[in-house]
């Protein structure tokens, strides 16, 4: 999967419609949350909202962030513990929670299953776009529907 492809509309961002609008998507954590530039900006993009955070001014102020608190931007110690007991996650796969992280899905294994990225971000477009509007603490029916 290269840059091109990965912010092609039709693959997955026209699911989140404006809100992926302008932005150029160039990584992702292991749960398929992504990491985003616009206007020379680096956001951080929640594939269950929808809703962007500014990370850094500059890409290298970015890695900066990165790294100084990996274990959170990444993922990785779930990402560990996953494959300490699944094995290595194959190229194009996330680890996606079975109850929304932004539902009160908790970051343990048990609540983790690996699916494709493309996937997983169509699958959370739905939800953030039924989210969009709602106000904090609205009760939520969430229902995958294939």
């Amino acid at each position: 999967m290269d840059l091109g492809r990965w912010n092609e509309d039709h693959l997955w961002r026209s699911g989140y419609q404006d809100m992926a609008d302008g932005y150029l998507f160039f990584a992702e954590d292991v749960f398929g949350g992504q990491f985003a530039i616009k206007d020379g900006t680096v956001f951080s993009f929640d594939p269950e909202t929808g809703e962007v955070d500014v990370m850094a001014q500059t890409m290298e102020s970015w890695a900066a962030v990165l790294l100084d608190d990996y274990e959170v931007n990444t993922g990785y110690p779930l990402a560990h513990e996953w494959q300490v007991h699944n094995g290595a996650l194959p190229d194009g796969i996330r680890l996606i929670p079975k109850r929304p992280f932004v539902l009160g899905g908790d970051f343990l294994v048990e609540n983790l299953y690996p699916l494709g990225s493309v996937q997983g971000m169509r699958l959370r477009a739905e939800l953030a776009h039924q989210l969009r509007d709602l106000p904090d603490g609205a009760t939520v029916n969430f229902t995958v529907v294939e």
